[in-house]
């Protein structure tokens, strides 16, 4: 942004672990924005969040938090159960959401998610943060170049150890692990992992994913929602698409791997998925040579995602990730739950 231009200021509602330890961390840090307000129920939750800034308003009621003075953005990182409502509310009340993932617990709620929007004439989007991680966007640059050639496939690793009482290790005993909950999460290790795949996918080809089918297994914890799924799928074109995810992988196992073959070369990131910055990038020749593919490893996916948004709402130009498009993701998320009940009923 221009110098002297002021900082679009913003509110977060849902304070977990992720609010707190990324979102609210990327927003003191961006160049373009300043936390002003949050909202939680948990009392416990709110102070957690930036805990020596005394200037913030902290309130466990929606309505005191929507007449913030100011207000003109705001982050939605509650469980999945509440995204439709609270989402809905802030468009009912002029402001820009910048919603987690995925955007609801259904297509069906992301669809009344994106009409509010819409109705209202206010931004919306999903936090994908992995668009904008420095080795992605330096992958979808090789890809869009032909350094890969015509790609073929994209295989994608992503998993985590996450029991039934799994706790960040910043928690204080101030969040329980809604993830595991059908009725809070709409599911489990898919809902929760694929759609960073999903949408990574349709961001590094530049086309959608049309076919998508799933199995999922509970394997290993004993919880009523998945802890693993594999998701195969096809895009437009015809790149086909690998995408493992999992509650079940100890975390340090191998567990975070992006692989994109063409018949020019084969890009492979590791540990680039995720919330962190860093990771690697190489790419490998048909004749066996191998190159580190350079990008910027300091820099946060979560920064440069909220200053993306930011920019967008102070400019009015559109977010360069329309709803309609993570509305789609949505829709592919449902059809991959609806084959897997199919495959399994065989």
């Amino acid at each position: 942004m221009p110098e002297n231009q002021p900082d679009v200021l913003w509110g977060i509602v849902g304070c977990g672990w992720v609010a707190r330890d990324y979102v609210a961390p990327a927003i003191a840090a961006s160049g373009n924005g300043r936390l002003i307000a949050l909202c939680d129920l948990s009392e416990p939750a709110l102070a957690a969040v930036q805990p020596n800034d005394t200037t913030l308003l902290r309130t466990t009621n929606l309505e005191e938090f929507l007449q913030t003075p100011g207000l003109q953005a705001v982050y939605v990182a509650t469980p999945n159960a509440h995204h439709a409502y609270v989402a809905q509310a802030l468009a009912a009340a002029g402001l820009p959401v910048l919603c987690e993932k995925p955007l609801a617990r259904t297509a069906t709620e992301a669809a009344g998610m994106v009409a509010a929007a819409e109705a209202a004439g206010t931004p919306l989007a999903t936090a994908f943060d992995q668009r904008f991680h420095p080795a992605h966007v330096r992958l979808r640059e090789l890809i869009q170049n032909g350094d890969l050639g015509r790609v073929t496939c994209v295989r994608i690793h992503y998993a985590c150890w996450t029991p039934a009482d799994w706790a960040p290790d910043t928690d204080q005993g101030t969040y329980q692990n809604w993830r595991i909950s059908a009725e809070q999460a709409g599911g489990g290790a898919m809902i929760d992992l694929a759609p960073h795949g999903l949408d990574l996918v349709q961001t590094l080809l530049d086309e959608p994913l049309t076919t998508v089918v799933a199995l999922t297994q509970q394997r290993i914890h004993d919880y009523p929602v998945d802890d693993g799924a594999v998701i195969i799928g096809q895009t437009a074109s015809g790149v086909l698409l690998s995408h493992a995810v999992a509650y079940n992988c100890p975390d340090n196992f191998p567990r975070r791997s992006l692989e994109v073959i063409g018949d020019l070369g084969r890009a492979l990131a590791v540990n680039t998925m995720g919330q962190t910055p860093g990771g690697s990038l190489t790419l490998t020749r048909p004749d066996g040579t191998v190159e580190d593919v350079a990008f910027d490893k300091e820099a946060s996916p979560f920064q440069r995602q909220v200053e993306a948004f930011a920019e967008a709402v102070h400019s009015g130009q559109p977010f360069p990730f329309p709803p309609a498009r993570d509305l789609h993701t949505m829709r592919l998320l449902d059809l991959a739950a609806t084959k897997s009940q199919e495959l399994a009923s065989l």
